[in-house]
Order: structure tokens, then sequence, then C-alpha cells
């Protein structure tokens, strides 16, 4: 009978022996918390076993062994025909060495986001009644419940999600500022704000396009000679994107390869510095099409699309000036870092990819209900959320096509070029607007240059790291240092042109000639063109340049063959970016559209001093200036203070007369010029039309003006 007892107890070892050496190849169960450091990415293909004992002890910690599948591996050549079929065979259960923890009782977990939720909106409702401090304890309460209870936020998707979307809106109402009455802090809140982008990853994301047999054959093919450090295979979902992003789909992909070169050398760099595959890159490419402005529909942000928490967890900063999530240059070493906690995690690429997506917490519950660490097992059994479950294969089809430009028509299609741009360190804050009138460029072009500024300003305390057009940081110190430092959000720089005078730029910018006068050093009232003058601007008192709105009348336009976003955008002297907002517009096509809903921009204080000139080197005329006569010899022109003719041609009627009683030689017969005095709710396109005339011939004689505002005169060309 011992014998016997003895015989069977090592029969159960040993099958117990051979079960556990059976599953060195069957898919692993995850640990919730990341180990210390990741594995290191290796260059070449690493040998079986070696990338096992990598990945099966990273630093040190005990785990269990890692799948031998191609996607558990962190960096690979590609895959071998092999390793495609082996991916394809349905995995076995992994066996768990430990009893998982008990899952939170959802009651309990319903019943904290429900406490959570009422304390978040009655801290909303105080901050709309002005109750910032009670506002201010409300949002803490919400917090304490969340940190403060038993349950880990990041095990639960419900709680992962409440606690993301508390930050992102407490975010938004940029608490850090609240009980501040200073100048400063409310001076910042009327500043105009950047504006956002769409994410690409959004409208992709809801699709589930039908693989097409002819596309998945040729991609499978060329898997086979693409040199990837992730593991790629093709499955009926990754040919599906293929199909979409060739077809319907292209807009999106293309726009999104363009921009890539803005980027791709930075990101590629960074990514290799550390330690991840750099082919990750392409997930950036499907996330926010390498916009730095992208923005989802839940509040992810920047080209790598992080959300306010998780940023913070990483080192990103945002507050009312700054989010350092769409600077891309931190957000993509941020991304490398969270991509690689993500790895550690769960040892296998594609399920860090749809952790990414979704949460580690969302992917670990489904590995724990399932049994099994392989991302297309999940998939299958239908345990993610959908567009987790499209995010990966999204990213595979994006890598595919990018790696293989030839097969997708993608040779002649030309990439952005990296922007070029010197850094200088500042400790000051400064208004791009006279950033850029320190270097002659624009204030959008400093934006470019400076995605993470939600402003047209730089943070009011601490550093900053200011990009100025490449090669201009010498002028632009020199500039700058004549203006005070704590003016340099007021002063501005003024360009002497033609008709200037001291009294017409006082006006123009809400100053005084004297203190135009004292600041310049100036000897005498005549200024001399193309000279460089400060502007001593009172602070609050911005010219209406800097401080345009629109209105609130929605104007109709009808579109017309050839029109563009851009060229409807230039017509109205609005942005591209507004235009598209107001339609629900995408690109630049209007193709499909025949009518644009868009309000016209209205300057909150008309003024009369700025005047457009044409290139014919003709004076230009203050308004109001030809009351005295005009003392640099200008003609009468209807800008002065006389009842307005009632139709355009009557304007023309009086302008000859004016000009025959003048003294001018008479107008040619084949063309009459006309200085008309652009009204509030006018556009380009309307002054040309009740011209008869083109916007192209308006910008041509008025030095290629694109936004126009009440006030200023405009010379009108007619041929007759």
């Amino acid at each position: 009978m011992r014998l016997a007892n003895l015989y069977v107890r090592t029969s159960a070892l040993a099958a117990l022996l051979l079960a556990a050496c059976s599953c060195q190849t069957a898919q692993r169960p995850v640990s919730l918390l990341p180990p210390a450091t990741a594995p290191a990415i290796s260059q070449k293909t690493p040998s079986p076993t070696s990338a096992n004992q990598a990945s099966s002890n990273p630093a040190g910690s005990k785990a269990a062994p890692a799948p031998s599948t191609a996607a558990s591996s962190p960096a690979a050549s590609g895959p071998s025909d092999q390793s495609i079929q082996q991916k394809a065979q349905t995995p076995k259960p992994a066996e768990t060495t430990s009893p998982a923890p008990a899952t939170p009782d959802a009651e309990a977990i319903a019943d904290l986001i429900a406490r959570v939720e009422k304390e978040y909106q009655s801290g909303l409702a105080n901050y709309q009644a002005g109750n910032t401090d009670a506002a201010k304890q409300n949002f803490d309460n919400a917090f304490n419940a969340l940190l403060g209870s038993s349950f880990d936020i990041r095990s639960d998707d419900r709680l992962e999600k409440e606690f993301d979307r508390l930050v992102a809106g407490v975010d938004q109402l940029n608490l850090g500022s609240l009980g501040a009455d200073s100048d400063s802090q409310q001076d910042a809140q009327q500043e105009p704000q950047q504006k956002s982008e769409p994410a690409p990853i959004d409208q992709t994301n809801d699709l589930t396009p039908a693989a097409d047999a002819r596309t998945k054959a040729k991609a499978e093919a060329e898997i086979k000679n693409t040199h990837s450090d992730l593991p790629l295979m093709m499955t009926d979902q990754v040919a599906g994107y293929i199909s979409y992003f060739s077809g319907r789909g292209r807009g999106v992909f293309e726009r999104a390869f363009i921009r890539s070169g803005r980027y791709h050398d930075m990101i590629v760099r960074t990514l290799k510095e550390e330690g991840v595959p750099q082919d990750l890159i392409y997930l950036a490419q499907a996330e926010s099409g390498f916009h730095p402005l992208a923005v989802s529909r839940v509040g992810a942000r920047g080209i790598w699309q992080f959300m306010a928490s998780r940023a913070r967890g990483y080192g990103l900063s945002h507050n009312m000036y700054v989010d350092d999530r769409q600077d891309p240059e931190k957000s993509t070493r941020a991304a490398a870092h969270h991509l690689k906690d993500l790895y550690n995690q769960f040892g296998d690429w594609y399920l860090a990819m749809a952790a990414y997506n979704s949460g580690p917490g969302t992917v670990q519950a489904a590995v724990k209900r399932t049994g099994y660490a392989d991302f297309w097992e999940l998939y299958r059994r239908n345990v993610l959320p959908k567009e987790t479950r499209n995010y990966v294969p999204i990213i595979l089809a994006v890598t595919i096509m990018t790696k293989n430009p030839s097969q997708y028509g993608l040779d002649d299609v030309v990439k952005d070029r990296p922007a070029d741009y010197d850094t200088v360190t500042i400790n000051y804050p400064v208004d791009l607007r006279l950033v850029a009138e320190c270097v002659n460029s624009t204030a959008p072009d400093l934006q470019e240059l400076n995605p993470s500024l939600l402003r047209l300003t730089t943070p009011r305390e601490g550093k900053f790291e200011l990009h100025l057009p490449a090669g201009t940081r010498d002028q632009y110190e020199t500039a700058i240092n004549s203006i005070p430092a704590d003016m340099r959000l007021w002063w501005r720089y003024h360009t002497v042109q033609s008709g200037d005078t001291l009294a017409a730029l006082a006006r123009t910018y809400h100053t005084t000639a004297k203190s135009i006068s004292e600041t310049n050093h100036l000897d005498s009232p005549e200024l001399e063109a193309d000279a460089r003058l400060i502007i001593p601007v009172a602070p609050g008192k911005h010219p209406a340049s800097d401080t345009a709105t629109y209105a609130r009348h929605i104007t109709r336009y009808k579109v017309h063959r050839g029109d563009t976003v851009e060229t409807v955008a230039d017509n109205f002297g609005i942005s591209p970016q507004m235009l598209r907002r107001w339609n629900g517009l995408r690109g630049s096509s209007l193709s499909g559209r025949r009518v644009l809903a868009l309000h016209l921009p209205v300057s909150p204080s008309v003024h009369d001093a700025e005047v457009a000139s044409a290139r014919t080197g003709k004076p230009k005329h203050a308004a109001g200036s030809s009351n005295a006569g005009s003392s640099n010899g200008a003609s009468k022109t209807e800008t002065a203070a006389t009842k307005p003719p009632a139709t355009k041609l009557a304007q023309i009627e009086r302008l000859e007369v004016a000009r025959a009683d003048s003294g001018h030689s008479e107008p040619r017969r084949d063309a009459t010029v006309v200085h008309h005095k652009v009204k509030t709710g006018e556009t380009l396109y309307s002054i040309a039309s009740a011209y008869r005339t083109t916007v192209a011939a308006l910008k041509r004689d008025n030095r290629n003006v694109a936004t126009i505002r009440p006030g200023m005169v405009l010379i009108v060309p007619l041929s007759r």
C-alpha cells in the first residue's frame, strides 16, 4: 500500500512538471504592476533562448516565462512564415500559479463613482456661481474620494475613466489661477486661445472596414520583405484598414504621411535613445496625423494623444499658458517612457499598444478574465472595447503602407520638411506679436514653432524655451532688449509706411503721439519711411488688430467652382481652421458642398488710422486727415467727413469730381481708382463683388492684404 501511495504521488508530481514545461510556449498572465526597468531593445533578431531570458526576468523581477510568439519580442526584424502561422493558431490558456485577486464589488465601485460625480457637479455649480473656494473644496473632495478608496484605480476601467474625466474637467477650468485677481491673470483669461484640431484616430476608429482578398494577399507578400522592429502580421482586420487607407480614407492617410516629414527624424531619434522600437512612430501617425494640436473626443491631446492625468505622471505639465502634451519633443519622450512601462507590464507590444489606447487596467482585466495574454485572442473573444480592438490593426496598416510607399502610390507625395529653429530660454512673459515684429515674422508662424503655447503670450512666471525662425536669435535679443521687461506683453514695434503720422499711429495703438515721440527720442514729428518705431502701448490697451472677434450673425456663402477652404477663408479674412470648425469640414476640398456658413470678423473698437496702401507707392491717407486738407498734399476722397454716397457708382463719380477740383489730372478712361473705407461686416469678397472686380485684384493693389478691419482704406482699381 505504501509503495502504491508513493507511486501515485510520484506520478502526480511528474504530471505537474510536464504541465509546467508545456506552458513555456503558452500565453501568460501579466503582473498588475510594471517592473522597474524595461528589457533592452536589440536591433538584431534575438535567438529564442535569449529572447525568453530577456523578457522572462526583466530587471531581476520574478515573472512567468515569456511567450515565444513574435508579438512578445521587443524587437524583430520581421516575422517569418512560421511565426505568422504560430500567431494564427489559437493559443492555450495560461496556467496561473497564484489565484487572481478578487474582483472589486461592482456595487461599491458604482457607489464610489456616484459620490465622486456628485462632488464634481457641485464643484461645477459653485464655479459657475463664482464661489471659487467652495468649488476647489468640492473638487478636492472628489479626488480624495477616488484616491483614498480601497480600490486600485488602474485595475478598474470605470474608475480610471472617471479619474481621467475628473482631471480633464478640472484642468479646463484653470483652477490654478482662481482667486488671483491680479491684472495679469485677468488679461490672460481674455487673450485669444490656440485652436485645436480633431484627432484622426476618432474618425478611423469608428470604422471596421471589410477586408479585400487581393489587398490581403498583396500585403502578406510585402510583410515578408518588410523590415520592422515591431512584430508585423496580416489579419483580415489589418487588410481592411489597408483597403480603407487606399480608398476613401486616402486623404486621412496622406495628410499624416505628408506631415510626418516635420517630426520623423526627431521622433525616431528619441525612441532610439529611450530603447523602444523606432516603428512606434506609426502609433503617433495613426493617433494624431502628427498634428500637435489634435484633440480627441475624450480630451486626449497632442501628437501622442495623452490624457491629462497620464501626462502628469510622465512629467508633462499643463496650465493656462502651456500644455506640454502639445510639445512634440517633450511628449515624444514621455510617450517612449509610457510605452516602455506598458511593455514591461505586459511583455507584448500588441498588448502594450492596446493598453496605450484604453488604459492598462482595461487590458489587465481582459487578460485575467480570459487567461490569455495575447491581443488577437482577446480580439476574437470580444473582451476589449471596440476602439481598442480596431486600434492595433490601424497601426499595423499604417506601418505596412508607410514602409512600402511604392506599392501604395506614395512615391510622388512630398513630405513636409523639418522646421529649423533657434531656441532662446526666457524668464519673462512676452507677446508673440511683439516677437514676430522683432524677427520680421508672423504670430501664426511663431505659434507653429511653439505649439505648446495655449495663448499668444509666454507664461507669466518661470522659464520657457521660445523657438524662433532659424538664424534670428541675435536679431530677437537685440530688438527685445529695447523693450522694458515689464512691458513686453504690451509694447509693439511698427515699421513706418508712407503716409504714417504720429497722430494716426497713436490712434491705432491707443496711445499718445507724445509717448511715441519720447520713447523713440524723435526730434521731429516727420516720420521716415521704413523706420522702426517702438510703440508704448498702455497695459490693457491692445490695438484693435489684437482683439478682433467674430460676429454672431451667420453669413452664408455660395460655393463656386475652384473654391477651397483656404481661398474662401482668405477672401473673408478668417482662418481656415475656423471655417472648418463652423462647417464640420476636414481638409481643403469643398467638393459636394454648395453653401458654407461663416461668421465675419468684427473689430470691437473701430479705428480709422489703419490704411492699406497700393504697391504703386501712392501715399496712404489716415482717416480724418483729409478734414484738414491733408498736410502731405493728398486729395480728398470719400474718407472725408462727408455724407456717404448712396451707391458705389456715386462714390466713383464723387471721387472723379474731387480729383478734378483738386487739380489732379483726369482719371484714365480705362481705369478708375477708388479709396474704399471698410465698414463693419464687409469682406474682400463682398467689396470685390460690389465694385465688379476680383479679390485677387484687391490684394494685388493693397500689398496682398489678407485680413481687413473696419476703418481700413483699400485702393480699388476699376476697369471701365
